[in-house]
């Protein structure tokens, strides 16, 4: 079983995996880099777990307002006890950003949770009309992307604080 599973899935989601497994060994380590490039996970995580929300399922268009209870409530978490500090340089155009596997974990856990999602879908369709199942499975998809939007709101914020850089005269 599945091994058939496996066999049937596209080409494409293997590759998404591969770039996703390379993107979170990189977030693995302390490195510089562009507030747009610390951005760029957090914004396909989010279109990853959005285009897997289905508003003609069990919850309808709530399916919107559980998503964004998951996701304000994982943010506001990584805001409030994240505790390291978020070294930026405006005037080179970088932010310091320090390795941890959170974002590996992250991906890995959006990629399998819409992957189950599909197979079992397919093998039960009955389970999108499913309350509790739908329920579930759109919060933990707000949870996951409210981690992301936490951090990067972190970054985004220290950006914020750091003086413009004046040009030279």
């Amino acid at each position: 079983m599945i091994q058939q599973i496996v066999s049937h899935t596209p080409l494409y989601v293997w590759a998404l995996l591969a770039f996703l497994l390379y993107r979170g060994w990189l977030a693995s380590k302390d490195r510089e880099t562009t507030l747009q490039k610390v951005a760029l996970i957090p914004m396909v995580m989010v279109g990853l777990a959005l285009s897997g929300m289905n508003t003609s399922g069990a919850l309808g268009e709530g399916v919107w307002v559980v998503w964004a209870l998951g996701a304000a409530a994982s943010a506001a978490a990584i805001w409030m006890l994240s505790t390291s500090e978020v070294v930026v340089d405006r005037a080179a155009g970088t932010v310091c950003q320090r390795g941890s596997w959170m974002p590996l974990g992250l991906m890995v856990g959006i990629f399998v949770t819409k992957y189950s999602v599909a197979v079992v879908s397919a093998m039960h369709p009955e389970l999108a009309q499913s309350l509790p199942f739908a329920t579930a499975v759109t919060l933990l998809f707000g949870v996951f992307n409210g981690l992301f939007i936490g951090r990067l709101a972190r970054y985004v914020a220290a950006w914020l604080r750091q003086p413009t850089p004046v040009a030279a005269l």
